[in-house]
């Protein structure tokens, strides 16, 4: 009897904004012709992360290899979307030899680990480890830790908020699940900063996990691919603040997708959005737009305050270059004070 072999899966979680995307991206670019297949979730109706992985222009990364879930948090639609989305990977002509999952900023990845045992892919699949993105300067800043007079005045309005501080457990249930901890944006802080940040981070590690320090995503994909943890069978080392088999929501978290008129120039963008930035509740922006005169798409991704930007592709022929941003925020944040500013 033939023994078949499982194909390796990878899960990049972290918060919204760590980098994920931009690391699967390198990964992929670097990944000397392994064929390699990617299952990226948005949480949110706009298309960004897999529109950013499907421009690397690498051979063999095309839209075929790129599963995507729209609308919605993969760790709550694992029977609806997940299983069939990584059934169709499984059952193509050339199968993946790995698997790449990038859940929403927003995922917890204990639930998604624990699919891995339902009957129809267990012995088709494996999870070879999960890779947990932190985003240094805003660990650093103490970005996890919200105003309590501002949670106070949330949970009084919204009663589905039920722990005390949603970020932050989303935050570590990321890091308890870990079997890697990229810690990303090193160069944007200091020795002592990373040290700092280095030492709270495996404060929340509750086993020995080792942490890499990157910049801009770019790590060597044998440091990450290959761990085989097999993280299906080693559940009760990847402790959660939710039970096993707990329901949990995201009535916490609220996402919308706005039109943005074309720039005058990227910084033009760039200070529309740090301006949207500034309303209270906004996490993450991100998104493509037209700058005026220029053949190429402009990438557009805040977190907090801090604004990126560059040109990753030219438009296509008859493709449109209406822009949108894709705002993330804590439930009740102002739209139309983004929108606003936005609008400029």
């Amino acid at each position: 009897m033939s023994i078949v072999q499982k194909v390796p899966c990878t899960i990049v979680t972290g918060f919204l904004g760590a980098g994920k995307t931009t690391l699967v991206r390198h990964v992929v670019e670097h990944a000397g012709g392994r064929r390699l297949a990617i299952l990226v979730n948005e949480f949110g109706d706009v298309g960004f992360d897999k529109s950013f992985l499907a421009a690397c222009g690498v051979e063999g990364c095309t839209e075929d290899s790129i599963v995507e879930l729209p609308n919605g948090c993969i760790c709550c639609t694992v029977a609806d979307d997940f299983v069939p989305a990584l059934t169709t990977l499984l059952e193509r002509p050339e199968p993946p030899e790995h698997i790449l999952i990038e859940t929403s900023g927003l995922a917890l990845p204990k639930p998604l680990v624990q699919a891995f045992q339902w009957p129809a892919i267990r012995g088709r699949v494996t999870v070879d480890g999960v890779v947990a993105v932190v985003d240094g300067p805003a660990v650093a800043s103490g970005a996890f830790a919200e105003d309590p007079e501002a949670l106070a005045a949330q949970r009084a309005a919204d009663q589905a908020v039920d722990h005390d501080n949603p970020l932050e457990e989303v935050f570590e249930d990321q890091l308890l699940c870990a079997d890697l901890v990229v810690l990303n944006k090193a160069d944007l802080i200091d020795a002592e900063t990373r040290a700092r940040v280095r030492a709270e981070v495996e404060g929340h590690l509750p086993r020995a996990v080792k942490v890499v320090e990157t910049e801009n995503g770019a790590i060597d994909p044998r440091v990450l691919l290959g761990l085989g943890a097999a993280a299906e069978d080693d559940l009760n080392a990847r402790p959660s603040h939710h039970g096993d088999g707990e329901d949990h929501d995201h009535d916490d978290f609220e996402t919308v997708a706005l039109a943005v008129r074309p720039a005058a120039s990227p910084a033009d963008l760039a200070a529309r959005v740090e301006k949207a930035a500034e309303t209270a509740g906004v996490l993450r922006i991100k998104g493509f737009a037209e700058v005026e005169g220029k053949p190429m798409r402009l990438v557009v991704q805040g977190v907090g305050r801090r604004v990126g930007h560059h040109f990753d592709r030219p438009w296509r022929a008859g493709e449109s270059r209406d822009g949108t941003l894709v705002v993330i925020g804590l439930k009740g944040f102002d739209r139309d004070a983004v929108a606003a500013a936005l609008a400029g």
